[in-house]
């Protein structure tokens, strides 16, 4: 089975994409932690926590494809070594494993971006964590139950906080779910991955809602230098 669908030609620019979606995310969290600190909204401080999440993901990835796209001769050396010495039967469990902690942690960033916070963790909370690590080790077989699940929770998302946009107007609050929509639309995208291309297409509207996110970041830094007179910051989320 095929571990990844990158096309050859784009296998650098692959990394590239990877590396500069975790510096966003990772921004994404500090300004987030920030904001959250002078609103103490806890609504604020989910987000930035899914969004850590979904940057470790990002960490992750890099880490598994750097040695599955450049074949040097030190990770072949480990490669072999750990073949040799029946350690495993094939060095592609790594890759598997690598992946695997992509999946789990960027379904988890949405799921908490969506449901928490919550007034206590429930029994609901361990059963859908539950469902998300069965969903995580189904896709190493059956790639698009991963992208089917993360669809579906990024549709949730975009409801929840459309719904707190038209309630609130916070101008912060939509460039959000611009940024929701676009990860989203790159999911169902990453559905059809198989087919030539069709990868390279996702993953460039994945970095397209990324960059929304960096607007935002910018947006948010900005703001915060407008403190009002009162001593109020304006709202970020």
């Amino acid at each position: 089975m095929k571990i990844v669908f990158t096309p050859d030609w784009f296998l650098t620019s692959d990394i590239l994409i990877n590396v500069f979606s975790f510096v966003i995310l990772l921004l994404f969290f500090i300004f987030a932690f920030r904001s959250y600190k002078l609103s103490r909204k806890k609504r604020i401080l989910y987000i930035g926590m899914g969004f850590l999440l979904i940057a470790l993901a990002e960490l992750s990835n890099i880490l598994t494809k750097i040695p599955l796209y450049y074949h040097t001769q030190i990770i072949s050396n480990i490669g072999t070594a750990i073949i040799s010495y029946d350690i495993v039967k094939t060095v592609d469990i790594f890759y598997y494993i690598g992946f695997f902690f992509d999946r789990i942690l960027t379904l988890f960033g949405f799921y908490i971006m969506y449901k928490l916070p919550l007034e206590r963790v429930s029994g609901e909370f361990f059963l859908n964590l539950y469902l998300i690590v069965i969903v995580s080790l189904m896709s190493q077989s059956y790639y698009y139950v991963y992208h089917l699940t993360a669809l579906i929770l990024l549709i949730f998302l975009v409801n929840k906080y459309y719904k707190i946009y038209r309630k609130d107007g916070v101008a912060n609050t939509g460039i959000l779910v611009m940024a929701f929509v676009l990860l989203g639309l790159s999911q169902t995208v990453f559905l059809f991955s198989k087919l030539n291309y069709i990868y390279v297409t996702g993953q460039l509207m994945q970095l397209a809602s990324y960059i929304i996110l960096l607007v935002l970041i910018v947006k948010i830094v900005k703001d915060g230098k407008k403190k009002k007179p009162s001593g109020d910051y304006p709202r970020h989320a």
